[in-house]
């Protein structure tokens, strides 16, 4: 069974620039520098030959996985999606009825979370629990700190600002 990545046009975009940039810097950097490296002789004590090689096998490890993520994915407009319930692209603002705090998260595509700023992703915990739920609505999510109940205040979309300025 495939496994579906959505996510919008931008984690795309990235991810095949990190694609691009690992084919076309990163690894013929290496490669370079595996070549310099059997230059200087005996491979059993060059520590520099074992560094590369190290850093050749991370490189086409990180593409291997980059290219089953590209190609299990599936470019979502978040705009093109109503957002009355929690989908893939809406921002959730929610209090936390034990404490009264005020927070809020868009759900993304895995490879653009960034909890930090708010943006979680569509497979991690909370997005899962969330997913369907309107305003108003009470839920009791289960998190790595604990159970923790919720509710939600607005649904919407807005535009995504992926990272800090």
């Amino acid at each position: 069974m495939q496994k579906i990545e959505p996510m919008t046009l931008f984690g795309y975009e990235k991810l095949q620039a990190e694609v691009k940039d690992l084919k076309e810097v990163k690894r013929p950097g290496v490669v370079k520098a595996i070549e310099e490296a059997l230059e200087h002789g005996d491979l059993k004590e060059n520590a520099e030959y074992h560094a590369a090689k190290e850093q050749q096998k991370n490189i086409d490890n990180r593409l291997a996985e980059l290219q089953e993520i590209l190609g299990n994915s599936q470019i979502v407009d978040p705009t093109e999606l109503e957002h009355a319930k929690v989908s893939f692209g809406s921002t959730v603002v929610m209090t936390n009825l034990d404490t009264d705090e005020e927070v809020s998260y868009t759900i993304v595509g895995g490879c653009e979370s960034n909890p930090d700023i708010g943006l979680i992703s569509f497979n991690s915990p909370l997005a899962k629990q969330l997913l369907g739920k309107e305003e108003g609505d009470e839920v009791k999510v289960r998190l790595p700190g604990g159970e923790k109940e919720f509710e939600i205040d607005e649904v919407k979309y807005q535009d995504i600002v992926f990272e800090c300025k």
